[in-house]
């Protein structure tokens, strides 16, 4: 047993002293962070499209207008949402003024995408035809001034029967957002207009096209009773979270095993430690080192989040807590955080017994990590329906069971499959660690290449 804690104290300090692994460990909340931030930053940091509106000929009379109503009808429906999520915001978070982050996402919501500019005389000068063309495509070319370049040039036309087209120039061929607004613009036009031509007036048709209507869920499984808030569906959220930091969690914690034993192989350390200790305590002793570096990973993550949730958010601060705490969720991810990680963590140990390279660890590395893909898009699919039959054979596959059964856990499923889900579980992951522990015991004696083959030999007649 010495021996083994020893083999556990010597893996976690290999790692746990370098800097590589704590740059490493605050990358992920790092990432978290920008990868929130991004969105909101592209959407700011998009610029204003200007675009000139030109109507062709007397029949087109009016769709310019018709562009330019859509257009601050767009500017009008974003002030809105911009205003409703700023009051959701000083609701959530009780201040008067949302954190600077906040702030930048709502004003991504009041922003125009294109602004209508003045035509220029040479444009509307231009023969229709080959000079027209010409000189369009001098305002679109990058090469012109930026004073003077324009980032669209719509056209707008009317066929025989009087329906509203539109030919849209645009600088850059992948833009269609301009293209896009006309085409929804032209189409509301015309609705307009077959209504009027019907004797309805069209301030009553702009009045029903605008019209949202206020809608209110209800559930009897709601904290109240009755109306569904966020508070409701936050517990939904976490699950879905706590799935994915396990998933995260255990897999990188099984690869680094993966890589230590592999390269302990390789460079022949294996061999000096099997000569003063049993395979069965040098396994023991990686899988147990290795997990404590997964718990200072977990805390140092945790820990993070909560300072951030605390001084940012803190009446999410204390939805979070309660769900977490009154709800058992955090005992239930110390349960399948438990199962998980032995299925795993033993299962990539032994396969690195007998790589010497990571080429050798792809024959099998390749076919698992396909599979582990499954519980990935399942625990999305559980965040709305988790109760649908395929979810809940998947949950109750051990492989995939610490994954999806958390992101199922905020829908109460029925107790006995929470139980029978973790027994199963345990019950795998022991006959996972007897499997490996033979696959791990022959292939650190031998120097037998990694294949299928040679990894069922060695769990059928791995030795002793």
């Amino acid at each position: 047993m010495n021996r083994t804690f020893l083999i556990a104290r010597r893996e976690y300090a290999a790692y746990a002293k370098t800097v590589g692994f704590w740059l490493s460990l605050l990358a992920f909340p790092l990432f978290g962070v920008l990868g929130g931030a991004v969105p909101i930053l592209i959407r700011t940091s998009e610029p204003v499209r200007e675009v000139a509106v030109i109507e062709e000929g007397p029949a087109a009379a009016g769709l310019a207008r018709a562009v330019s109503d859509a257009l601050r009808r767009e500017a009008d429906r974003q002030a809105e949402r911009a205003r409703e999520a700023a009051e959701k915001a000083r609701e959530v978070t009780g201040m008067a003024t949302p954190p600077n982050a906040a702030q930048g996402a709502l004003a991504s919501l009041d922003r125009t995408r294109m602004r209508i500019v003045a035509t220029p005389a040479e444009i509307t000068a231009a023969a229709p035809g080959e000079a027209q063309t010409e000189v369009v495509r001098r305002f679109l070319d990058e090469d012109t001034p930026k004073e003077q370049r324009l980032d669209a040039i719509v056209f707008l036309t009317r066929d025989a029967a009087g329906k509203p087209g539109a030919r849209v120039w645009t600088a850059r061929a992948t833009d269609d957002t301009v293209e896009d607004f006309v085409r929804d613009a032209l189409r509301a036009a015309n609705r307009r207009s077959v209504f009027e031509a019907a004797g309805i007036d069209g301030t009553v048709v702009e009045a029903t096209e605008s019209f949202r209507p206020e809608v209110t869920a209800f559930s009897p499984r709601s904290a109240s009773g009755g109306e569904v808030s966020f508070r409701d569906r936050l517990p939904q959220l976490i699950g879905l979270i706590a799935g994915f930091l396990l998933w995260s969690l255990i897999i990188t914690g099984a690869s680094i095993l993966l890589n230590s034993v592999m390269e302990e192989k390789s460079n022949k350390i294996l061999e000096v430690l099997l000569s003063s200790a049993s395979a069965t305590e040098i396994l023991a002793g990686k899988v147990l080192g290795v997990a404590l570096l997964t718990l200072t990973v977990l805390a140092a993550w945790g820990s993070i989040g909560a300072v951030g949730m605390i001084g940012l958010l803190p009446q999410y601060a204390g939805d979070v807590g309660d769900v977490l705490l009154n709800g058992g969720m955090l005992g239930w991810f110390a349960a399948f955080m438990v199962g998980g990680y032995m299925m795993y963590a033993v299962l990539f140990a032994a396969v690195g017994a007998f790589c010497e390279t990571p080429r050798d660890a792809q024959t099998l590395m390749g076919p698992i990590m396909m599979v582990l893909i499954i519980p990935l898009i399942t625990m999305q699919m559980a965040l709305r329906t988790p109760d649908a039959p395929a979810i809940q054979i998947i949950s109750m596959i051990p492989f995939f069971t610490p994954f999806v059964m958390m992101a199922r856990l905020p829908s109460e499923p029925p107790m006995i499959e929470l139980i029978g889900s973790i027994v199963g579980m345990f019950a795998f992951a022991l006959f996972m660690v007897w499997i490996a522990g033979r696959a791990f015991r022959a292939g650190a004696l031998s120097d037998v290449k990694l294949s299928w083959k040679a990894f069922g030999t060695a769990i059928r007649g791995g030795g002793t």
